[in-house]
């Protein structure tokens, strides 16, 4: 079952930037440069991205088993394994709780941050801030993983990752809503899941991580 376990997590990513972009363009009053991709899940379609939450978060889970199994053995990094688990759990438990609406969006929400937060909406944050988090674990571990195995190019890919998600994770606690913030996040989400579709397709490829 490994490599078909590679495969979902492969495929976790191309499905996550592809719905949401699409979603981002064709939905009525959607702002990248001032709205997150989490305000979609709010209004009548907002079950797509809902969905599409649950389902890259469950695949990117079913990933990381299927990278549990593919190390060398008794070179298994748990913390490498762990940290990518929990992001698609977080993924996908952000997926469960609807962000609130804000900014405008859907169209007839007033025009700023909400003074008070749903329950929903906490949960929401903690979600995503939690697997968020998990996926930096990740990347600083496979960082130093590769590193000592003189695969240079995939360390400073992990290292470079974790370091443009930690930054701007940290900017969009300081200023959500702002166009750069929202932009430089957006990056570091493609480049998230660009990371965990290549080092999949890598493991499947070769049989095993090395």
């Amino acid at each position: 079952m490994t490599r078909p376990l590679l495969l979902a997590g492969a495929l976790a990513g191309p499905l996550y930037v592809g719905i949401g972009t699409v979603e981002a363009i064709v939905r009525d009053g959607f702002d990248i440069r001032k709205h997150s991709l989490s305000l979609l899940a709010n209004g009548t379609n907002g079950w797509i991205h809902s969905a599409m939450l649950v389902g890259t978060g469950l695949l990117a889970v079913a990933g990381a088993i299927g990278l549990s199994r593919s190390f060398p053995p008794g070179q298994r990094s748990r913390w490498a394994v762990g940290g990518l688990l929990v992001y698609g759990a977080g993924v996908a438990a952000a997926g469960l709780m609807r962000a609130d609406p804000a900014l405008g969006f859907p169209p007839g929400t007033p025009d700023e941050l909400p003074e008070t937060i749903s329950w929903h909406g906490f949960g929401h944050v903690i979600a995503g801030s939690v697997g968020f988090i998990g996926l930096i674990v990740a990347c600083f571990v496979l960082s130093r993983w590769f590193g000592r195995r003189r695969s240079t190019g995939w360390s400073r890919f992990s290292l470079v990752t974790g370091i443009v998600y930690f930054l701007a994770l940290v900017g969009l606690g300081a200023g959500s809503g702002t166009a750069v913030v929202n932009l430089g996040f957006t990056v570091a989400v493609i480049l998230g899941w660009t990371w965990i579709t290549m080092l999949m397709l890598r493991a499947r490829a070769e049989g095993s991580l090395r």
